[in-house]
This record gives C-alpha cells, structure tokens and sequence, in this order.
C-alpha cells in the first residue's frame, strides 16, 4: 500500500534545533510517522522530549553547542545517538540563527557566527550522517533547512541569505556525490512562519503588512505545515527524491 511506504517505523532520526519552534514541529513529525527521535539543541528539550515519548516513541536528548563544530564533533554527535538509540538514519540539519545588521556596518563576529551554525555545521553533521550511512550500508535521508532567502536577499541579513543560498548548493552537491551510495540529501525552503525568528518582522506593522499582502495563502505559516514534508523526504516514499529544494511558502514564490 502506497501509504506504508510514508511510514518511518524503526528509522532513528537526529533533529538538530529541536527545542521549539520548526525544529520541535519537525521532531514531533517524525515521531508520529513511526521515528524514534534524538533531540539537539542548547535549549532546554524537556517539551519536546515529553511529547514524542507520549507518542510512544523513543527519544534521545542532546545537551549540546554546536558553534565552532569540528568533523570530530560531529562524528562524536552521531556516535552518541548510534549508541543512545542503536542506529541513524535521518539526519534533519534544523538549527539557525540570524542577526540583523546593515550590510555597511555588519559585526565580523556575527558574519562568522552566522554562517557557522547556518552552514557549515550542517555541513559537518552531514558529512558524519553520511559516513555512518556508507558504513551501515543501508543509505539514509539528510534533510537540510533552506529558506526563501535561498532565493532571494532580504534587508539586513546578509550572511543568513549567503548562508541560506549555499544550503542550497550544498544540498545539490551532496546529493550529486552521495545518491548513488542511497543518501537522499534535499531541503525545505519554508515560507514566513510564525516563529520567535520572524518575531521582530512580525512586530513591525509596515514589513508584517507588506508581506502578508504577498503570501496567497492568506496567512503566516505554521511549524507543523512542514511535517508532512518532512516526513515524505525522510520515507521511502521520495526514494527518487535527490538535491530537492522543496519549498513550504504558502505560494509566495509562485506570487
């Protein structure tokens, strides 16, 4: 039956992230597809971990800062979770950050920190996922988290829009080199979601007003409008689903 084939029972899933907001909606997903879960985040985890054991499925919580990561970290990180819930199989690269700055007069630390978390961290974890993947011999799913700023530049945020655009490039390039070993790599691209990150554009009556305008959903996004994709990239069901960005937006690049 096609609907088994959207099924994640025994698959262990890694959600970086995953405290609140998309990263808790995406973890909980999983959950409810049949994943048993490990949680990252520097966040404390209790709700999450709470509400996926009450689906009753496993969960693993990780404590722990992922700025600055190493190969060595990340190696250390999926070992933790290999160890914790017996195997990986999933790995959803959900943790990001953003500070808003005039281009001009932009802090090199934040430009650095930026795109530290943004983009090489999920580099790091993915090149680890798919080392394990490679060793395991029964391939995996990376699911990177893009942004409409994949597509497009924003005000204030130039680092998160580069790093944004390179999740993107680095979505294809690793899903060129890897799918052929059954790595599917791809990406979700969402839309204006109603996050804590979206909390001071949201705040601001003239930019909330001038892109809800655009969104021909009528209407913020919601994290758990990205649980079915994820769910669909994470399934057999997207075996043929490699270097996607799949975008969740309420129709706004189609505007």
């Amino acid at each position: 039956m096609i609907l088994d084939a959207f099924r994640l029972d025994n698959r262990v899933a890694l959600v970086t992230g995953a405290a609140r907001g998309l990263g808790q909606a995406l973890a909980l997903g999983l959950a409810e597809a049949g994943a048993d879960v490990a949680l990252l985040d520097v966040l404390p985890l209790t709700e999450t971990h709470e509400r996926i054991e009450a689906v009753d499925r496993r969960c693993h919580p990780l404590d722990a800062d992922l700025r600055g990561v190493s190969p060595a970290t990340a190696d250390a990180v999926v070992a933790q979770v290999v160890g914790a819930l017996g195997r990986l199989d999933i790995l959803v690269n959900n943790a990001g950050i953003n500070r808003r700055a005039p281009a001009v007069d932009y802090p090199q630390a934040d430009w650095e920190a930026v795109l530290d978390v943004n983009l090489a961290v999920p580099f790091y974890l993915s090149q680890a996922a798919a080392r394990h993947f490679l060793g395991s011999g029964r391939g995996g799913k990376i699911v990177n988290m893009a942004s409409m700023q994949s597509y497009q530049g924003g005000l204030s945020i130039a680092p998160y829009a580069a790093a944004k655009h390179g999740i993107a490039g680095l979505t294809r390039a690793l899903s060129n080199e890897w799918a052929r070993h059954g790595i599917n790599v791809n990406a979700i691209a969402p839309g204006y979601m109603a996050t804590e990150m979206t909390a001071p554009v949201r705040a601001d009556p003239t930019r909330a007003d001038s892109l809800f305008a655009r969104i021909p959903a009528g209407r913020w996004g919601d994290p758990t409008d990205l649980q079915g994709a994820v769910v669909f990239l994470c399934s057999d069901a997207a075996a043929y689903v490699h270097g996607t960005i799949l975008p969740v937006d309420g129709g706004w690049l189609a505007w």
